[in-house]
């Protein structure tokens, strides 16, 4: 019963720019996120144990997260330098849930 119409060249012509800028901003944005990763991976964390405490000491709720964000590092690495701290007993739980665990300095 009558099919599409075909489109004018003026309509081609518009899609088809359309199309290479979508690829262009694709591109440029997979690039930029590539040397955010790249940004990330390269933090090194050499600092003591007591330097660590007090650039975490001014935060409300330390999380795994907040740490992560601090240090601009992944939560993973974020993680295991919140479980040596409770360890050493400079830091402890006081709240939170399923992996989700809120800390506190211990003595400040």
């Amino acid at each position: 019963m009558g099919g599409v119409k075909k489109k004018p060249l003026s309509a081609i012509e518009k899609a088809q720019r359309r199309r290479e800028e979508e690829e262009k901003r694709k591109r440029k944005g997979a690039a930029a996120t590539t040397a955010k990763a790249k940004e990330q991976t390269q933090v090194d964390l050499s600092l003591s144990d007591d330097e660590i405490i007090k650039q975490i000491a001014p935060l409300k709720a330390v999380t795994i997260y907040s740490v992560a964000r601090m240090f601009n590092i992944k939560a993973s690495v974020a993680n295991q330098i919140i479980r040596s701290l409770v360890e050493k007993g400079k830091l402890e739980k006081v709240g939170g849930f399923s992996g989700h665990y809120v800390y506190k300095v211990v003595g400040a």
